[in-house]
Formats: structure tokens, C-alpha cells, sequence
């Protein structure tokens, strides 16, 4: 039996590796430079196949603005304790949701981004997932078809 699909949220400084960064390179990259325990700990419980939000931090832009999977589950690099995890870009949301915005949604309380605000990588739980993937009207590669707005014309993500 498979295991259970989870999903998280990761944060990045658009400055240090950004949304464009991560969808260069056929998508993939490690995800590292991780230092923080806790943070460590949710990499460490990472799944082959988890989906990611790729998350803009820093004081211009604090949204979602992609997602990101697991495609190598934590490996080791060095002797320090240090290691990845390897994600790949799936796509990125048809609408970036801003903390601001997320705050405000009734749906969302207690979403682990606002109880652990200091932490890069934080647990979602699926009703966070969806309610978060609803507001920014899903992600492109979700497999769902959404309406042109100029010519009317369906379009398959």
C-alpha cells in the first residue's frame, strides 16, 4: 500500500530563488539551506510525489504563487546533518494568493503558515490544499479546464 499524499507549503525570498528560478532548469531543482530543526524534520517526512506551494517571502510579496512536487525524498549531503529534498515545478497558480487575502478567509484558520510564521517549510492539511487552490482558481498542469476569457475558448491545463 502507497503512502498517504501530503502537502506543504515552502518559502522562498524572491531574491534568493524565485518562481522563475524554480520553473528554469526543466523545473527541477534541490530544495536546501534548510538550518532550522523543525523545518528539517517536515523535509525529512516529505513523499515522493507530495505537492509543495511554492511560497514568495519578504516585505514586497508574501503569496503563493506556484506549486511545486517531490520528486527525491531527503538525501543526505555532508557530514553536517545537512541535506534535500528535489522538487519540480508542476505550475503556477492561475491567480497568486497573498497572506493578506488568506488571512482573511474564514476557511483557512489555523493554517500552520499563520501559527508558525518564521518557519520556510510548514505542513497543509488537505482542506487548507483545496481552499487555498479554490482562491487562486487552481494551478496550470491541475488538469483542469478552464475558460479563455478573450475568446471563450476552453483551454486544457
Amino acid at each position: 500500500m502507497g503512502k498517504e499524499k501530503q502537502y506543504w507549503l515552502l518559502k522562498t525570498e524572491p531574491g534568493e530563488w524565485s518562481w522563475e528560478d524554480q520553473a528554469a532548469n526543466n523545473g527541477i531543482t534541490k530544495w536546501d539551506g534548510v538550518k532550522n530543526k523543525q523545518a528539517q524534520k517536515y523535509l525529512k517526512s516529505m513523499n515522493l510525489d507530495d505537492l509543495c506551494f511554492f511560497y514568495h517571502s519578504g516585505a514586497k510579496s508574501r503569496r503563493v504563487v506556484g506549486v511545486v512536487k517531490v520528486v527525491r525524498e531527503w538525501y543526505s549531503e555532508g557530514e553536517d546533518g545537512d541535506g534535500a529534498v528535489d522538487m519540480k515545478a508542476i505550475g503556477e497558480m492561475r491567480r497568486p494568493i497573498d497572506l493578506k487575502e488568506m488571512k482573511g478567509e474564514e476557511g483557512l484558520k489555523g493554517f500552520a503558515l499563520f501559527r508558525q510564521p518564521r518557519l520556510s517549510v510548514v505542513p497543509v492539511s488537505e482542506d487548507v490544499w483545496l481552499k487555498v487552490c479554490d482562491l487562486g482558481g487552481g494551478f496550470e498542469g491541475d488538469g483542469v479546464v478552464v475558460e479563455d476569457d478573450v475568446s471563450g475558448d476552453e483551454v486544457d491545463d
